[in-house]
């Protein structure tokens, strides 16, 4: 009788304990499936995909910091989907890797200078559009270049293999001489020093490198919107859940005035005359 009654005890025990340990593995992966965190500094993580070498838009501080716009976006976006700030990972993303980096996992979502296209959307699906960004051209404060055409027998910056700088040279300043550079930082450098006219690019990517402290007040940008650029969050394929939350949270982003802020904090010094926050889904060509 006694052993009967410590077998049933016994027996109870271990269906309570089967019983736990089942409803905190069911816990644990609807948040994983649904991509929203515990919050307050909880364990689950998410990796989020930056440019590392962008100032105002995605920057590796030597601290170890990140900042920028995307950045800020991005902690807004994460937090409204159940994630503390120090739940993030941030992930230094290349251009050329984006596509595959949402297909592989990983990361959940891409804040990089990322321009909505048709060719992309067959690849990705984009939440957004959350920045309308124009390719412009970045010139010293006392330049007299107002107008692309103004660049004939000019030197022309961009990076190499940027189609920005040449779709300028074959379409609107055919005699520009045009520079090809490592990297913008190094195309900036030559603008200070002279070795070029100007650099072409998004506006607000020349934005971010003028609102750096060392070259205030040096540079200006041209205002020419040579073309428009429709930034988005990319996210997997077929994620569709999560790209209706993020658009959520860039909705209440732009409610609550805290996406006006993160333009006059990462753009401000620049005198970016930057658009209205654009509507969610609305594609300007």
């Amino acid at each position: 009788m006694k052993l009967r009654k410590a077998s049933a005890a016994a027996a109870a025990a271990l269906v309570l304990a089967l019983t736990a340990t089942a409803c905190g593995g069911g816990d644990k992966d609807s948040d994983s499936d649904t991509g929203s965190g515990s919050g307050s500094g909880g364990g689950d993580k998410i990796k989020i995909g930056i440019k590392y070498d962008q100032p105002g838009l995605g920057l590796k501080e030597p601290d170890g910091s990140f900042s920028g716009f995307d950045v800020d976006v991005a902690t807004y976006v994460a937090k409204e989907l159940g994630y503390d700030a120090d739940q993030i990972e941030w992930v230094e993303t290349k251009s050329a890797d984006r596509e595959n980096a949402l297909a592989r996992g990983d990361v959940k979502l891409i804040a990089a200078t990322y321009s909505i296209n048709d060719e992309r959307k067959e690849k990705v699906d984009f939440a957004g559009p959350y920045l309308l960004a124009h390719q412009d051209l970045l010139v010293k404060s006392d330049s007299d270049i107002t107008k692309a055409t103004d660049l004939n027998g000019k030197k022309l910056c961009s990076v190499t293999g940027s189609t920005s700088a040449q779709n300028v040279k074959a379409e609107i300043a055919p005699k520009a001489q045009l520079r090809e550079y490592g990297g913008y930082s190094e195309c900036i450098a030559g603008l200070q020093s002279g070795a070029v006219d100007a650099v072409t690019t998004d506006d607000s990517i020349l934005a971010g490198f003028a609102a750096q402290d060392k070259y205030k007040g040096q540079f200006k940008l041209a205002g020419l919107k040579l073309s428009n650029e429709n930034y988005g969050i990319g996210i997997k394929k077929g994620d569709t859940a999560t790209a209706d939350k993020v658009n959520k949270a860039l909705e209440k982003m732009v409610a609550d005035k805290a996406w006006q802020k993160a333009v006059d904090d990462n753009f401000g010094p620049a005198e970016y005359k930057n658009e209205p926050a654009p509507q969610i889904g609305n594609i300007v060509k």
